[in-house]
Protein backbone atom coordinates (compact mmCIF):
# COMPACT_ATOMS: atom_id res chain seq x y z
CA UNK A 1 0.00 0.00 0.00
CA UNK A 2 1.21 3.74 -0.82
CA UNK A 3 1.32 5.95 2.33
CA UNK A 4 -1.74 7.76 0.59
CA UNK A 5 -3.76 4.47 0.38
CA UNK A 6 -3.04 3.62 4.12
CA UNK A 7 -4.25 7.26 5.18
CA UNK A 8 -6.90 7.12 3.27
CA UNK A 9 -7.95 3.62 4.88
CA UNK A 10 -7.45 4.92 8.44
CA UNK A 11 -9.14 7.72 8.47
CA UNK A 12 -11.96 5.43 6.76
CA UNK A 13 -12.01 3.35 10.00
CA UNK A 14 -11.64 5.87 12.26
CA UNK A 15 -14.73 7.75 10.51
CA UNK A 16 -16.58 4.45 10.80
CA UNK A 17 -15.94 3.64 14.34
CA UNK A 18 -15.59 7.35 15.93
CA UNK A 19 -17.79 9.78 13.05
CA UNK A 20 -15.94 12.52 11.59
CA UNK A 21 -15.86 14.69 14.46
CA UNK A 22 -14.11 12.50 16.65
CA UNK A 23 -11.77 11.41 14.23
CA UNK A 24 -10.48 14.61 14.07
CA UNK A 25 -10.26 15.33 17.68
CA UNK A 26 -8.65 11.66 17.69
CA UNK A 27 -5.73 13.02 15.11
CA UNK A 28 -5.56 16.41 16.35
CA UNK A 29 -5.05 14.91 20.08
CA UNK A 30 -1.71 12.63 17.81
CA UNK A 31 -0.61 15.61 16.66
CA UNK A 32 -0.71 17.35 20.04
CA UNK A 33 0.71 15.17 22.04
CA UNK A 34 4.14 14.49 21.68
CA UNK A 35 4.33 11.02 22.63
CA UNK A 36 5.23 7.39 21.32
CA UNK A 37 2.29 5.70 19.34
CA UNK A 38 4.07 2.66 19.52
CA UNK A 39 4.68 2.81 23.67
CA UNK A 40 1.73 4.02 24.13
CA UNK A 41 -0.28 0.55 22.38
CA UNK A 42 2.31 -1.45 24.45
CA UNK A 43 1.35 0.23 27.71
CA UNK A 44 -2.26 -0.29 26.72
CA UNK A 45 -1.69 -4.21 25.64
CA UNK A 46 0.45 -4.68 28.74
CA UNK A 47 -2.87 -4.60 31.01
CA UNK A 48 -3.75 -8.23 28.90
CA UNK A 49 -2.76 -11.20 29.69
CA UNK A 50 -1.90 -13.80 26.75
CA UNK A 51 -5.61 -15.63 27.41
CA UNK A 52 -7.23 -12.19 27.05
CA UNK A 53 -5.80 -11.22 24.03
CA UNK A 54 -6.39 -14.56 22.45
CA UNK A 55 -10.10 -13.93 23.35
CA UNK A 56 -10.21 -11.02 22.23
CA UNK A 57 -8.63 -11.41 19.12
CA UNK A 58 -11.19 -15.01 18.23
CA UNK A 59 -13.70 -12.49 19.28
CA UNK A 60 -12.75 -10.13 16.56
CA UNK A 61 -12.10 -12.33 13.88
CA UNK A 62 -15.37 -13.82 14.17
CA UNK A 63 -17.21 -10.37 14.06
CA UNK A 64 -15.14 -8.97 11.28
CA UNK A 65 -14.56 -12.37 9.18
CA UNK A 66 -12.42 -11.78 6.16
Amino acid sequence: MSTAEIMDAGMTCLIEKLGIVEAERFISVLIREKSDYTEWRRRYFDSFSSDDFHAAALSYGTENPL
